[in-house]
């Protein structure tokens, strides 16, 4: 235990000499919590909108009104004609078009019915699927107020929906991402520098002589990983304190029982960069594969898409994605206050994941006198 001590005290002394080491550990993670939260959103909050009304109607003008007074919508235009519309769309500087025919009004008054035009740029579907029910709600309302003005009292639904939303009450996207963006900046923490930690002692050659001492594999191992365990545990304290004090994220759930799976979560990652550090031989190669597997985990974990999303194979193939797991867990802690008993299956599989990654990366480390 107390050579263990010694080769710990080495690798803190070893971190915080290198002043590059201390930017990229403590304040790189902060900047990019700062950044990502408010960029990785998929909420719909300015759609550029092309007016082509025909009418120039009071009616017509009633019905701009209701887009105007959104705060969804920016009136970028209004043009006479719709393919000149549709040239802003085609470069970009429009995102929707709404055409209002030519007697729009005469055809309410007369014929109780009339139909207006909605042209979107489809080509991210999520946006312009939000874009037409967000234009569909709109022109929902503005219908019942037309029926409710042609028969002189207020139309009532038949139908009424009361609707509360749990865990997340104000729909903030925020409040959905960080704590997955905890997650990741903890990993890449974790993976990066414990591979290329080992990698960094052969390039320097100093690797030769740590194997000629006395010093036994599972000492060195756990000199190698308990300084970063230690930092990454520090890191995700200080990030649920940024989370709460800037983003007012709510804790709902233990916060002792986030850092006990943060503890055994982090043992799968930093076994799965000493096992990338044993297979490079120099730090050029633990990037690169290192950077191969945090895309791959990254993409498939959930973080931007709901795993339930993707296709059978894909959720197959996730199931040795530890980033997943954590980024699950995580959120029900945070914001649901799930406790030990609703998270015991994706812990399970963490602890099954650090015996075998560990197992794995203590095994193909290779001390050689």
């Amino acid at each position: 235990m107390r050579t263990i001590i010694f080769l710990i005290q080495k690798e803190f002394l070893q971190v915080f000499r290198n002043r590059m080491m201390l930017p990229i550990i403590f304040g790189v993670p902060v900047i990019q919590l700062l950044i990502l939260a408010f960029a990785a959103t998929f909420d719909l909050k300015n759609i550029n909108t092309i007016i082509v009304d025909k009418d120039r109607s009071p009616s017509s003008r009633e019905l701009i009104g209701k887009f105007k007074g959104s705060t969804f919508y920016t009136i970028v235009d209004y043009s006479p004609d719709h393919n000149q519309a549709l040239q802003s769309i085609a470069r970009g500087t429009a995102d929707l078009i709404i055409e209002i025919p030519q007697n729009f009004e005469r055809d309410l008054v007369n014929e109780k019915a009339s139909k207006i035009g909605l042209t979107i740029d489809a080509i991210n579907s999520s946006e312009a699927s939000l874009a037409f029910a967000y234009t569909s709600a709109i022109v929902k309302d503005y219908n019942l107020s037309l029926v409710a003005e042609m028969i002189g009292q207020d139309v009532k639904q038949p139908i009424r929906v009361n609707y509360s939303y749990w865990f997340n009450p104000e729909l903030d996207y925020k409040t959905y991402m960080v704590p997955g963006i905890l997650v990741l900046l903890v990993t890449l923490i974790g993976m990066f520098l414990s591979a290329m930690n080992v990698v960094r002692e052969k390039e320097i050659g100093t690797i030769e002589q740590i194997n000629v001492t006395p010093v036994k594999k599972y000492q060195f191992i756990a000199g190698k990983l308990a300084p970063f365990w230690i930092i990454a545990l520090f890191e995700l304290a200080f990030g649920l304190v940024v989370a709460k004090l800037i983003f007012n994220i709510p804790f709902v759930g233990s916060v002792w029982l986030i850092f006990g799976v943060a503890a055994v979560y982090l043992l799968v990652v930093l076994s799965l960069g000493l096992f990338i550090s044993t297979i490079s031989d120099t730090m050029q190669q633990a990037m690169f594969v290192s950077f191969f597997f945090m895309i791959i985990f990254i993409l498939m974990s959930g973080l931007f898409t709901a795993v339930e999303s993707m296709p059978q194979w894909a959720q197959t193939v996730n199931i040795i994605n530890p980033l997943a797991y954590f980024i699950k867990i995580m959120r029900m802690i945070m914001l649901k206050g799930s406790e030990f008993r609703d998270i015991f299956d994706p812990f399970r599989a963490l602890v099954i994941y650090a015996v075998v990654a560990l197992s794995v990366a203590v095994w193909r480390y290779r001390k050689v006198a």
